[in-house]
């Protein structure tokens, strides 16, 4: 009898432990600087797997996991701890993904569309400007040990949502559509400087067009758009560094909001 009850308790303890590591290695899908795609997929699932062995001593004390009575069971409650990692991941990238919206409205404006950059961090091709931004943005969150804040989400997420307890509720439906809306708003909000620059430059050609129309206004036109973004971005630079700071405790804030959220 001793022998099967010891059995039972190491078979919860496997199926807690994996359970972990799912809901872990969901930050590692999504998430900025962790879930990057130039770092190898072999050190993201052994960095997962390290969280996961230090995080487990102290999940197992107050989660109480039994073994699944079927293996669709125990799969279903995978993908819910999965699903939990990458919403704290995707509510992290929403911060990333308006700077690569910036970016990218930013080369529109400027000129730069057309010539786009693989980036390494998404995987996609990326405006030269909006490549920049994303990068510089990923340096400041290490700098600032913003990737510290991520980890202590995702353990905080185990207190407040025990493993296999974790259901969807309408303010989560809500929330996720207002991290989405928000993409847009900060995205227009960091490349207004530079798209009023460039407007009032357009502006400014068109009287030019219109009082001395011998003057060939395209043959000034583009490399005065190129001079002119270029000069304001470079401008707004230390500006933007100090956004940074503003859209990170954003971030950090959104992500509490996430966890208070998931418990309904």
């Amino acid at each position: 009898m001793a022998e099967i009850d010891l059995y039972d308790i190491y078979q919860g303890q496997i199926a807690a432990f994996l359970l972990v590591l799912t809901r872990t290695s969901g930050i590692f899908l999504i998430s900025p600087f962790f879930g990057s795609m130039n770092v190898p997929m072999q050190l993201r699932a052994a960095t997962a797997i390290v969280f996961a062995v230090i995080i487990f001593p102290v999940i197992v004390k107050t989660s109480i996991v039994t073994a699944p009575e079927s293996l669709w069971i125990f799969a279903a409650t995978v993908a819910k701890e999965m699903f939990v990692g990458w919403l704290i991941g995707f509510t992290a990238y929403v911060s990333f993904a308006a700077i690569s919206m910036s970016g990218k409205i930013m080369d529109m404006q400027i000129g730069f569309a057309v010539a786009n950059v693989m980036d390494p961090t998404s995987g996609q091709q990326m405006p030269l400007i909006g490549s920049f931004l994303h990068n510089l943005a990923v340096i400041y969150l290490v700098v600032v040990n913003g990737h510290h804040f991520i980890i202590s989400g995702l353990v905080e997420s185990f207190r407040v949502v025990p493993l296999d307890t974790f259901m969807w509720n309408e303010n989560l439906t809500t929330l996720a559509g207002d991290l989405t809306a928000s993409v847009l708003m900060i995205g227009m909000k960091i490349a207004m400087p530079v798209t009023f620059a460039i407007l009032m430059t357009n502006v400014g050609l068109g009287i030019l067009a219109r009082t001395m129309p011998q003057m060939n206004i395209f043959v000034i036109g583009i490399p005065l758009q190129l001079t002119i973004g270029t000069a304001t971005l470079a401008m707004l630079m230390p500006f933007y560094v100090l956004f940074l700071d503003t859209l990170f405790n954003t971030m950090y804030g959104n992500i509490s909001t996430l966890i208070k959220t998931i418990t309904g």
